[in-house]
């Protein structure tokens, strides 16, 4: 049980991975585009309004990329981990601010303040930093099955799924 556990959790880590280098790869081809991307144990899926030959390409160099080396391409700026390290450094630090019943309402509002702002400077570079665990560059036994074009709405999602 333990072991299968841990083999889950690398594959989404190597699936974190090469989804954040492929949309970093659409991100340089497609400038400006909306791109959401969502990390599991069987692969992952990419929101985006783009040809799926497109997604496909990206996919595949960014496969090839990360296993050549190029292990920055699986730390994305935009990843949710910078917004989640960010969200719980500002709410620990109102917590922090805002603590005291003797104190009035703007003083807490203030202390709150104060004791955030730095935290939304630091939370992103906490992200980055958290993205060494929440991914695994070394992808090289990872094997796409499957791109299947999905259609939400208005909006077009890539479902990728490996070996």
């Amino acid at each position: 049980m333990l072991t299968q556990v841990k083999d889950a959790i690398r594959r989404t880590r190597q699936h974190h991975a090469i989804e954040h280098a492929t949309l970093l790869l659409l991100a340089e081809r497609f400038p400006g585009r909306r791109m959401v991307g969502y990390s599991d144990p069987t692969g992952f899926t990419v929101l985006c309004n783009l040809p799926e030959e497109a997604v496909r390409r990206a996919l595949t160099d960014a496969m090839l990329r990360l296993q050549a080396g190029e292990r920055q391409l699986a730390i994305h700026p935009n990843c949710g981990t910078n917004l989640a390290a960010t969200a719980l450094l500002v709410t620990l630090a109102v917590m922090a601010g805002s603590a005291g019943r003797q104190r009035d309402a703007m003083s807490r509002f203030t202390g709150g303040l104060v004791f955030a702002l730095p935290m939304l400077l630091a939370g992103p570079a906490l992200g980055m930093r958290l993205q060494r665990y929440t991914t695994l560059a070394d992808v090289s036994d990872r094997w796409v099955t499957t791109v299947r074009l999905q259609e939400l709405g208005s909006t077009t999602a890539f479902r990728i799924e490996f070996e």
